[in-house]
């Protein structure tokens, strides 16, 4: 019998202990293979100095590993079904605490703040599909997190991670390198979950920028002018940009300012990196 099939019989017995069913809106995939948490956590960096954001921790697969290692982990799940299974699980464990709630509702930073103080924080979860680019977008946001290692859908890793010019290279692309520096540290299968997944996953490891490129005044316009590149990506830059700013500025004019960036105007908002949209959004600007 292999791990997995091992984790299975065990998270079966588990759930039908407590008579717990799946749901599948919430999007729940629970890991039974105790090699991959075990794999996360060590090329995560976790040890006793971090204080470890954990996101839909499920049965606990994660959070166990997390918990031998880690000074302490807080482990935030909104299906209020297997809170108590949690708190059960853990009772013995003191540098856990299970938090019932959803994480998009909640103030990430001020969450973190009060219960992980003096530790060096990080995130390290195995997120529901249907949450993950929310979920990304308010870690980073928070400003409070060092390194994010999540396990997400292959697709959106490859997408995270795209550099120029690639097919999966997109706004959400340029967001992640802005702020982070993204990388996709393994792949998954689907028989390491159950309920078994259609798709693959993969571990993303994301170690935040201690600084940014621009002051956040800037950022706005930055992130404007992305957006606008990518809206309509298979437009040159140039009709890209216009149909985005032609109210405020005539054609003519965007197309100097992408010049004065020593840019083409006719290249693609898809073969532009972090440090090209940064010179043209200061021109905007």
């Amino acid at each position: 019998m292999g791990d997995a099939e091992r984790g299975a019989r065990a998270a079966r017995e588990l759930l039908d202990s407590h008579g717990f069913s799946f749901q599948k809106s919430m999007g729940q995939n629970f890991l039974i293979d105790a090699n991959i948490p075990e794999k996360i956590i060590r090329l995560s960096g976790v040890d006793e100095s971090s204080g470890v954001l954990e996101v839909g921790p499920g049965l606990g697969a994660l959070t166990v590993a997390l918990s031998e290692v880690a000074g302490r982990v807080v482990a935030v799940e909104l299906d209020r079904r297997l809170v108590p299974i949690l708190r059960d699980r853990f009772a013995g464990a003191p540098n856990v605490e299970i938090v019932q709630g959803d994480i998009l509702k909640m103030d990430v930073a001020g969450l973190v703040r009060e219960r992980v103080p003096g530790l060096r924080r990080s995130v390290c979860a195995n997120l529901p599909y249907n949450i993950t680019t929310p979920s990304l977008t308010a870690f980073i946001d928070s400003g409070v997190f060092e390194t994010i290692t999540v396990m997400i859908q292959r697709e959106v890793a490859r997408r995270i991670c795209a550099k120029p010019a690639s097919p999966e290279y997109g706004a959400f692309s340029v967001f992640a390198r802005y702020h982070a520096e993204p990388e996709i540290l393994f792949d998954v299968p689907p028989d390491c979950f159950m309920p078994r997944p259609s798709v693959h996953s993969s571990v993303v490891m994301l170690k935040v920028r201690a600084e940014r490129l621009l002051a956040p005044g800037d950022e706005a316009m930055f992130f404007r002018v992305v957006r606008a590149a990518f809206g309509q990506r298979r437009k040159t830059l140039l009709n890209a940009l216009y149909a985005a700013f032609g109210s405020e500025l005539e054609k003519g004019e965007i197309a100097g300012m992408i010049e004065s960036c020593s840019l083409d105007p006719r290249v693609r908002g898809e073969n532009l990196g972090v440090e090209e949209f940064a010179r043209l959004s200061g021109c905007f600007k």
